[in-house]
């Protein structure tokens, strides 16, 4: 891939995770905090739920710049580990932190402590960041 098409498709999927992760972040600010626990669990869910969607976009990217297809229905997190275990370990670590974090427990479970749901959101934007454009 060509470095234009390269800084092309980092501004697009860099852009769109950035969105997601305001969007989680706005969610989140509505759920309220009490005592280091976010009072509202349905915002907190929806929260994980969306900041997790823009750690599967930025990995799109990541595929994409890597010559890797990226899944066209069904995103596995089987289907990300696979090919992360062979090109990056850091970043499978990431994603085993935000999946674990944000879709597991945040998403599924419901918990609301905010240093850990703080801690998922740490490692969305350590992915995310692994696709900025150049400045």
């Amino acid at each position: 891939m060509i470095v234009t098409d390269q800084n092309r498709v980092r501004t697009k999927y860099y852009a769109e995770a950035l969105r997601y992760m305001d969007n989680a972040k706005e969610t989140l600010k509505k759920a309220g905090k009490d005592r280091g626990e976010y009072a509202d669990d349905k915002y907190v869910k929806t929260a994980c739920g969306i900041a997790y969607n823009g750690v599967l976009k930025a990995l799109d990217g990541y595929f994409i710049l890597k010559d890797i297809a990226i899944p066209k229905n069904h995103k596995s997190i089987e289907y990300y580990r696979f090919y992360l275990s062979d090109i990056d370990n850091k970043l499978m670590k990431e994603l085993n932190n935000a999946y674990g974090i944000l879709h597991i427990l945040g998403y599924y479970q419901g918990i609301t402590i905010a240093k850990i749901i703080n801690t998922g959101f740490d490692s969305a934007f350590k992915i995310i960041e692994r696709i900025k454009p150049a400045a």
